[in-house]
């Protein structure tokens, strides 16, 4: 969808299962409908809630099912072409089955390693150590964060209220090849235009409104997905109060110092 980052949406109907795999690209699951169904990441389930974003960084073991009577359906966002780029693509399914044995109850990770906390280092309660250690950010929370922003100061000329979504283990972006945000636009406000080098892939998650993309204005309604290209001007405005996931390479154009930026 990028000439960095692949996009797509998943249909995981009742009772299929995605087989337990890992592979060289880092992903992400933002959940645009359905309820009930999980990822599990090493073997530690994340149940899935509309609009909750879900991990499942490089090289670590996952697998999909669907318990529920409904299907469900996310949209998977990949750094495929920039791995590709380096000629780095590996992938292996795990030779004991479907799914990865359950190591521990759901949620334990965000118990151990959510809300700004950690366990001691080299404490028996530090079973997590990798560069990735949080993989499920809920709707309930990251919306909850949005709206109390937006209700103590009054939003960014270019950006509205936003938010980044970031890796606890060393406070940056969410993976090191994927960046990820959330934006809230408020009804009636038109945000100034910017452009930047990071190509993003958005997602309206509530709301409604217009993007101008360049000289192309594009109307926006719940779950519509898009792209503001690289370099391109962007700017939104919202008919009704206007929220957004977006997902970008900048995490990796800024460790290759080639992340650019403009507030026009």
């Amino acid at each position: 969808i990028t000439s960095s980052l692949y996009a797509g949406l998943q249909l995981v109907l009742p009772g299929e299962v995605a087989p337990c795999h890992r592979h060289t690209q880092s992903a992400l699951r933002f959940i645009m409908d359905g309820d009930g169904a999980f990822t599990a990441v090493d073997g530690e389930k994340a149940i899935m809630r509309p609009f909750d974003l879900i991990l499942t960084a490089n090289w670590q073991w996952h697998d999909h099912g669907n318990p529920s009577d409904a299907p469900m359906i996310w949209l998977d966002g990949l750094d495929i072409p920039m791995v590709r780029s380096f000629d780095a693509s590996f992938a292996e399914k795990l030779s004991t089955g479907d799914a990865h044995e359950e190591t521990v109850a759901p949620g334990d990770t965000m118990r151990r390693y959510g809300r700004n906390l950690r366990p001691m280092r080299r404490s028996v309660a530090d079973r997590r150590q990798q560069p990735v250690p949080i993989f499920h950010y809920p709707y309930k929370e990251w919306r909850e964060s949005l709206s109390s922003l937006a209700g103590a100061e009054a939003p960014d000329p270019h950006f509205g209220y936003a938010l980044e979504f970031t890796n606890p283990a060393d406070g940056g972006a969410i993976m090191p090849t994927i960046s990820a945000q959330v934006r809230l636009i408020p009804g009636g406000f038109e945000t100034k235009t910017r452009r930047g080098t990071d190509a993003t892939v958005f997602t309206v998650v509530e709301g409604e409104g217009v993007a101008l993309v360049g000289e192309e204005e594009i109307k926006l309604s719940h779950r519509d997905v898009f792209v503001v290209p690289s370099w391109r001007e962007g700017s939104f405005a919202a008919e009704k109060d206007l929220v957004l996931f977006g997902y970008s390479d900048r995490s990796a154009q800024e460790k290759l110092g080639l992340f650019r930026e403009e507030l026009i």
